[in-house]
């Protein structure tokens, strides 16, 4: 299978790790997000979304969605299992994602930031101003969502929510966001990044990784 990926991406991040804890074995193509490779004919074919990740199958089915993708690989391959079979654990999970995936990542994507700059005049620090304000927001709700334990998010093994977190501290220490106000968070980074396949799966470890 082929991941079309982009090593700064964090939605990327999120799948390249859940891949590499099943231990699933996938090539890497990579969609310069940078340089706006996303928006040519020769992707959009691809992903007429065009974004990233896309998994594309080896029987030519393309997936998309990052949360989407990790569902189908733990229904395809089920260890580790990136949900819980209890079903209120589970829900504690997903809106643990959630609150990564649906409220502080789509409104500081790219294209939200193009916006900003083309249609109300946002420089670089009003940007950079508008990312951290949601940043900050989504975590201080993550923060009282998570429970007080050791380790991963709910469990003994990394799961959804952790791999959601552990990218999105990505870009808060990019940003300049201190985790120390979010020591719940700050746990389950330090959690993941002690786990290989997640490192492995880390924007500086890629092949297409620059200083961009």
């Amino acid at each position: 299978m082929i991941l079309y990926s982009y090593w700064r991406s964090t939605t990327s991040y999120r799948v390249r790790a859940a891949l590499n804890l099943k231990g699933v074995a996938y090539e890497q193509v990579s969609v310069d997000l940078y340089n706006g490779e996303q928006h040519g004919q020769a992707y959009r074919d691809i992903n007429p979304g065009y974004g990233v990740p896309a998994l594309k199958l080896d029987d030519g089915t393309v997936l998309t969605q990052s949360l989407a993708i990790i569902d189908f690989l733990d229904a395809t391959y089920p260890e580790p299992p990136m949900l819980s079979g209890n079903p209120a654990q589970r829900c504690q999970q997903l809106a643990a994602a959630l609150v990564v995936a649906t409220d502080i990542h789509p409104v500081n994507n790219l294209r939200v930031l193009d916006q900003l700059e083309a249609r109300f005049g946002a420089d670089a620090v009003a940007k950079k101003d508008w990312m951290l304000h949601w940043m900050d927001e989504g975590f201080e709700t993550l923060e009282a969502l998570l429970p007080d334990r050791d380790g991963f998010a709910f469990g003994e093994t990394p799961d959804l929510a952790d791999l959601c977190i552990v990218a999105q501290c990505v870009n808060a220490h990019r940003w300049g966001l201190s985790l120390d106000p979010f020591p719940k968070i700050a746990r389950i980074e330090a959690a993941c990044l002690d786990v290989p396949e997640i490192v492995a799966a880390a924007p500086e470890n890629q092949p297409d990784a620059t200083e961009t």
